[in-house]
């Protein structure tokens, strides 16, 4: 029993986590080890003191000594597995930078171009995940930006863009939008089959009611609203030049005027079609405007944005939700409080087996 238990600890290197043995010829010292010690234990006793079951023991006894380790090594089981020559070839060449412009299936084929290896890309693949090999590509130039750009007050930066949308029966709907940077409120959206160049200067009037009035007395000008937009027709005419005049408006041309780009009215397009409208069966223009109706309805006052920390782009855009961050947090701190009390109270098995037996003394009745 100890030259078993002793041989378990060396195989563990003397680890008590209880680890495996992938080498078969670990596996092939704990059988002998334990058909030495079968002569005088019982075996069932044995393989409940190592933590083998016996199972795993009997079919490690039927095995080859070739078949034991995890992954098999024997050529005549394997015979058409990749020899070490190759898989070190392929791990040179999946690591070696001057190969680094190559993609992994284009690779494959290449090295059998150049006559290195004949493997398939599954395999390659495999051996990618077995060794954890990384391709070296490490980005340098450019930096990539993290935060995009940010407004530090409603009616500051606004996002227009149009998206597109098929039907069932192939017909195209447009998607156009303006959507506030600081609040994330979207102020005006317009659902089409057709594609109208003036429909930019029709939701920016639309938008333009979100503005606050202006102050006659006051000798200050009223602030500038700048409108990010992309080089399309519909962002480029004699109808929104109009428009942008009367309000005062200045348009901003994204990656010409400004490095940034519109990714924020994009990234509103992405979830309403992934979260609404791709969920829908989309066979009419009725069914699409309804679909968009109501996410805008929900994404401006009822889903809070986790930015604002739980308010939502209209108490954002309108500053009425300002107490929202602290209630919350109140009311986290609150229900932890509630969460321990009940928890205190309860007790498991364990808990109770140590609590200590109350003495009752009963009186006999006279």
């Amino acid at each position: 029993m100890v030259m078993l238990l002793m041989t378990v600890l060396r195989l563990s290197c003397f680890s008590f986590e209880g680890v495996r043995l992938p080498e078969g010829r670990d596996k092939q010292r704990l059988i002998r080890a334990t058909q030495r010690a079968g002569q005088f234990f019982k075996l069932s006793s044995l393989l409940k003191r190592i933590g083998l079951s016996p199972s795993r023991y009997h079919d490690w006894g039927q095995l080859k000594p070739c078949e034991l380790t995890d992954f098999s090594s024997c050529p005549r089981s394997r015979p058409t597995q990749v020899t070490r020559d190759e898989q070190a070839a392929i791990g040179k060449l999946l690591q070696d930078p001057e190969y680094s412009h190559v993609p992994t299936g284009t690779l494959v084929k290449l090295a059998q171009r150049l006559k290195l290896v004949y493997a398939s890309s599954t395999t390659w693949y495999r051996l990618m995940r077995l060794h954890q090999w990384r391709r070296p590509r490490k980005r340098i130039h450019p930096l990539k930006p993290t935060v995009g750009v940010r407004a530090s007050r409603p009616n500051e930066i606004w996002h227009v863009d149009i998206s597109i949308v098929t039907l069932l029966d192939g017909t195209r709907v447009y998607l156009q939008a303006v959507i506030d940077n600081s609040s994330r409120k979207v102020l005006a959206y317009r659902v089409s089959e057709n594609y109208e160049p003036t429909a930019t200067a029709t939701l920016l009037e639309e938008a333009a009611s979100c503005l606050p009035p202006s102050d006659d007395d006051t000798t200050q000008p009223p602030p500038v609203v700048s409108v990010y937009c992309d080089g399309g027709v519909e962002n480029f005419n004699e109808a929104i030049d109009q428009v942008l005049s009367r309000f005062q408006m200045q348009r901003v041309q994204t990656q010409i005027d400004v490095q940034f780009s519109n990714s924020m009215i994009e990234a509103f397009w992405r979830s309403t079609k992934h979260k609404c409208l791709f969920q829908q069966r989309l066979d009419s223009l009725a069914a699409i405007r309804k679909c968009v109706t109501f996410y805008v309805q929900q994404h401006n006052e009822v889903m809070p944005h986790h930015a604002f920390k739980g308010q939502t782009p209209n108490e954002m855009f309108f500053g009425t939700g300002k107490t929202i961050e602290a209630e919350l947090k109140q009311a986290r701190a609150v229900a932890r409080q509630l969460r321990i009390e009940s928890n205190r109270k309860r007790s498991c098995a364990a808990c109770s087996s140590k609590e200590p037996e109350s003495h009752t003394i009963h009186l006999d009745k006279p």
